[in-house]
């Protein structure tokens, strides 16, 4: 049996979960989030826990038991506290700024390079340098970073471009003169 999809899920007290069938809708004080789990396994609500149960042991079912418990406990981890992931610009003349809800970049290109958040992401920027993706759904932050941080990847040389907070970029070495 899978070890992550036997785990209970614990419900906030601030948080509500219904479930309709393979439809499961979870409101919280951050917001609503609702996602209709494959087939092969069943949520069932017991008291202030939610059991992700798998209906045999065919092996799809199996393989969605612990995908489907991790989806539903990300759900309720969103709507109560949200995620967020930080980036880090480093390079001379970058920077970013908020402008309205949109991202505005300047990564060293002829032209400023602009993110227009999804609904439920919002940004905000610290020192010009440090950009904060923040949302209620992991998947939509996670991605939205990842976006952000393709649009300039650290380069191996200097490190400059943008990275993850505290990701470590492998530096090579530069060209050795004439001896």
């Amino acid at each position: 049996m899978s070890r992550i999809g036997k785990r209970p899920i614990p419900i906030p007290a601030k948080v509500s979960i219904t479930i309709d069938g393979q439809h499961v809708q979870v409101k919280g004080p951050k917001g609503e989030l609702a996602r209709t789990l494959p087939t092969g396994v069943t949520v069932v609500q017991e008291g202030d826990t939610v059991l992700v149960q798998r209906i045999n042991d065919s092996r799809l079912a199996r393989e969605r038991h612990g995908l489907c418990r991790t989806l539903v406990a990300n759900m309720v981890e969103g709507v109560a506290n949200g995620y967020q992931k930080r980036l880090e610009i480093q390079g001379i003349g970058y920077r970013a700024q908020v402008q309205g809800k949109n991202l505005n970049m300047s990564l060293g290109y002829s032209h400023p390079v602009v993110f227009e958040p999804p609904e439920g992401i919002e940004f905000a920027v610290e020192n010009n340098t440090n950009v904060i993706v923040s949302g209620i759904d992991k998947e939509l932050v996670g991605n939205m970073a990842a976006r952000i941080r393709a649009s300039r990847p650290p380069e191996p040389y200097k490190g400059k471009g943008v990275r993850y907070a505290g990701e470590y970029i492998r530096r090579k070495a530069g060209k050795s003169g004439k001896k």
